[in-house]
C-alpha cells in the first residue's frame, strides 16, 4: 500500500498539486487519470521520488519516502519496478539481456539462478520465442511485454507505469492492460498506472484517481465512474466515444 498525504508540488510561483490525499491499494491496478497538464505525472514523479514535494508525506506500507536515509531508500527502490511509456529497452541488448540487465545489476543470486529468473519473467509475458531478438526486430506490443518481463524481475513490491499503452492498437493495448492486472493479482504488487487509455479506466480500473488542475477531483472505481455526478470527470471521460456508449447502454438497463 502506497499513502499520500497533504501533498502539495509548486514550480516557482505555479502550484502544480494541492493537497492530495489518497491510498494505492495493495494487489489492485490503481489509474492515475486527468487531462494533460493536469498534475498526474508530477504526482506519479513525487510518488517514486524522482522531485520533492514541497510538503506532505508518502508511506510505503508505513515507511516514509521523504527523508529516508540512503541506505533504506536503496532498498525501497530495488522493490520498485518501472514500466516506461516508450519501454526503454536497450538498443544494443537482446530481449533476454534487457531482462536480465537489472538481475546483473541488483541481485546476488548465481548466474544460473539469475538466467532461470529471466526465463521464467519472459515465460510469464509469453515472450520465450523471442528471447535472442533485439528490440528492432520485435512489435511494440512485444516491446511492452519485454518491458513488463524486465519491470518484474526483481521481484517488485511496487510497480509503476507510465502511459503503458501509448502508441499500441486497441488489441494489444487490452492484452498488455490484462498482463499487467494478471500480474498485480499474482504477485500481490501495488501497481500504479498513468493513463490517458479510457479503455484500461474500464477493463482495469480497480482504484481510479482522477486529477483536475492539480487537485484529487474523484476517486473510485470502473464501474462507479460511469454513474458518476461530478461534472468535471464526466468532461473529461465523456469525451471519448466508448464511455458514451457505454454510459447509453447504463441508462437502457437501468430504464428496462
Amino acid at each position: 500500500m502506497i499513502e499520500i498525504k497533504n501533498l502539495t508540488k509548486s514550480f516557482e510561483e505555479k502550484v502544480v498539486l494541492h493537497d492530495i490525499n489518497t491510498v494505492f491499494e495493495t494487489g489492485k491496478t490503481n489509474l492515475i487519470i486527468g487531462r494533460s497538464g493536469s498534475g498526474k505525472t508530477v504526482l506519479l514523479k513525487n510518488i517514486i521520488g524522482l522531485t520533492q514535494p514541497d510538503s506532505g508525506q508518502i508511506f510505503y506500507d508505513g515507511r516514509e519516502l521523504i527523508g529516508m536515509q540512503k541506505k533504506e531508500l536503496n532498498t525501497l527502490r530495488r522493490e520498485m519496478g518501472m514500466l516506461f511509456q516508450g519501454s526503454a529497452l536497450f538498443d544494443s541488448m537482446t530481449v533476454f539481456e534487457n531482462v536480465m540487465f537489472p538481475l546483473n545489476m541488483f541481485s546476488k543470486d548465481s548466474y544460473k539462478e539469475r538466467e532461470k529468473r529471466a526465463m521464467f519473467c519472459l515465460e510469464r509475458v509469453n515472450l520465450l520465442e523471442a528471447e535472442h531478438l533485439f528490440p528492432s526486430e520485435i512489435s511494440g506490443g512485444m516491446m511492452k511485454r519485454a518491458a513488463i518481463a524486465r519491470a518484474i524481475a526483481l521481484n517488485p513490491k511496487y510497480l509503476f507505469c507510465d502511459e503503458p499503452n501509448s502508441g499500441l492498437d486497441p488489441k494489444t493495448a487490452l492484452l498488455i492492460d490484462d498482463l499487467i492486472h494478471g500480474i498485480t493479482k499474482d504477485y500481490k504488487m501495488t501497481t500504479i498506472i498513468n493513463t490517458h487509455d479510457m479503455n484500461s479506466v474500464i477493463n482495469i480500473g480497480e482504484n481510479i484517481i482522477f486529477i483536475k488542475e492539480g487537485v484529487k477531483e474523484w476517486q473510485g472505481d470502473s464501474h462507479k465512474v460511469i454513474k458518476s455526478d461530478n461534472q468535471a470527470l464526466n468532461d473529461f471521460i465523456f469525451a471519448s466515444d466508448l464511455f458514451k456508449k457505454v454510459k447509453e447502454v447504463e441508462s437502457q438497463i437501468e430504464e428496462g
